[in-house]
C-alpha cells in the first residue's frame, strides 16, 4: 500500500509518518509539504508539494489512500491568504483525487468544525452538525470543507472519506509552532513551568479537550488500513480541562474572568500587533462542543495512551524548553534570535529566512 500524506512535516505529519511505518499493510509512505523536510521513519520518502500552486495530480500516481494534514493558521491578518489555503486548496485537491482516481481520502478536520454548543456540559457525537463558529476564520474554513467533502461524497461515492475532527493536538516536538501561532515572541515561557505562576486567569465557563499528535496519528493510520472505515471521528483523551485541571497543570491557582473582558483585551493586543492570534480563537474556544470519541474506540480499536492533563503538561514544558524538531514548522530556531524574525513579520505574519524565502 502507497500512502501520500500532505503536511508531513508538522504537529500531526510527524506523528502520523511512524505510526504508518510501523504497520505491515503499508509499503510506501510519500511524505509531502510546501518545505520538505528528510526525516529518519521507515519506509518514508520525502517531497514537495503545493496544494495551492502546483499540479497535484502526478503525485497520487500510483497512491491507494492520500493523507490531507495541510493547513494554515497564519499569516493571521491575510484572509485571502489563508482562504487559499485552507479552502481553495482543498477543492484543487478533491479534484485532482477525482481526476487520479485515488480510492481514499482520510482529512484531518477538528473540532473547531462543529457548531457552538447547545449545553455547556453535554457531549456530542460526529452526527452534530459542523456549521462552525462564525467569528473563527479558522472554524469558518474548517466548516466550509466539511461541506466541499459532502458534496465530494455524493459525486464520487467509489472514494473512501473519512474525516477526523480531533480536540486540541498537543505534543512536546510541537511547542515551538503553538507558542509562536497562539502566543507571539512576547510570552515569557519560563513562566510555563510548574508553579512558576502563582494566580492562573481564566475566562469564566472554559472549559477544553486535548489529544496528543501521537495519539491523533494511530487513529489516522487505523483509517487508513481499514477499508470499512468511513465518514467522520471524534478524537479526545480525558478528562476534560476545567479551571481545576489547567491550574494543576501549572501548579497555580485559577482564577475566573469575565470572558468578555479577555476578548476584548485579545482584540486590542492583536490589533496592536502584540500577539498572533485574533479574538475569533476565544469565540471557539468558548463555543466549541465537548468530543464523545465512542466511534474511534469501537471501529478503530483507538485508545489514547496519554491523558489529556499529560498531554497539556508535555506541551508546557516544552514550551519552557523552546522544543521542536528541523522541521520548517516546528524548527525552534525559526524565530530567529531573541524571536527578531517574529516580530519584524509583524506577529502573526509569515517568517522570512535569509534571503527572503518563507520559513512557513
Amino acid at each position: 500500500m502507497r500512502v501520500l500524506v500532505i503536511g508531513a512535516t508538522g504537529n500531526v505529519g510527524t506523528s502520523v509518518v511512524p505510526a504508518l511505518s510501523a504497520l505491515d499493510e503499508v509499503d510506501e509512505i510519500i511524505g509531502a509539504s510546501r518545505r520538505p523536510a528528510r526525516l529518519e521513519a521507515a519506509k518514508a520518502t520525502w517531497g514537495r508539494l503545493d496544494l495551492v500552486s502546483d499540479d497535484i495530480e502526478p503525485a497520487l500516481e500510483g497512491i491507494d489512500a492520500v493523507v490531507d494534514l495541510a493547513w494554515a493558521i497564519q499569516p493571521s491578518r491575510d484572509g485571502d491568504t489563508l482562504r487559499a489555503v485552507n479552502v481553495t486548496a482543498r477543492e484543487r485537491l478533491l479534484a485532482a483525487i477525482a481526476a487520479a482516481g485515488a480510492p481514499a481520502l482520510i482529512y484531518n478536520s477538528s473540532v473547531g468544525a462543529y457548531s457552538p454548543a447547545r449545553a455547556a456540559d453535554a457531549f456530542v457525537d460526529e452526527g452534530y452538525p459542523t456549521d462552525g463558529i462564525p467569528t473563527s476564520f479558522y472554524s469558518r474554513h474548517k466548516a466550509e470543507v466539511e461541506r466541499l467533502l459532502d458534496r465530494f461524497e455524493r459525486e464520487h461515492p467509489a472514494v473512501r472519506v473519512v474525516r477526523f475532527r480531533p480536540a486540541l493536538i498537543f505534543k512536546r516536538e510541537a511547542a515551538s509552532e503553538i507558542r509562536r501561532y497562539f502566543a507571539g515572541p512576547l510570552l515569557p515561557t519560563p513562566l510555563l513551568r510548574r508553579g512558576r505562576l502563582p494566580l492562573l486567569p481564566i475566562p469564566r465557563g472554559l472549559r477544553m479537550q486535548a489529544v496528543h499528535a501521537d495519539d491523533v496519528g494511530c487513529a489516522l493510520a487505523a483509517a487508513v488500513v481499514r477499508p470499512e472505515a468511513r465518514g467522520a471521528f471524534n478524537l479526545a483523551a480525558e478528562p476534560v480541562l476545567g479551571p481545576r485541571e489547567l491550574g494543576e497543570a501549572l501548579g497555580a491557582r485559577p482564577v475566573s474572568v469575565p470572558s468578555g473582558l479577555v476578548r476584548r483585551l485579545a482584540g486590542v493586543t492583536w490589533r496592536a500587533r502584540l500577539q498572533p492570534s485574533p479574538p475569533g480563537w476565544l469565540d471557539m474556544g468558548m463555543q466549541v462542543p465537548l468530543l464523545d470519541a465512542t466511534r474511534a474506540r469501537a471501529e478503530l480499536d483507538w485508545e489514547p495512551t496519554r491523558s489529556s492533563t499529560d498531554t497539556l503538561r508535555e506541551l508546557l514544558d516544552g514550551m519552557a524548553d523552546s522544543a521542536g524538531i528541523a522541521t520548517p514548522p516546528l524548527d525552534p530556531q525559526a524565530s530567529g534570535m531573541l524571536r527578531a524574525d517574529e516580530f519584524r513579520s509583524g506577529v502573526g505574519g509569515r517568517l522570512h529566512g535569509r534571503g527572503g524565502a518563507p520559513r512557513y
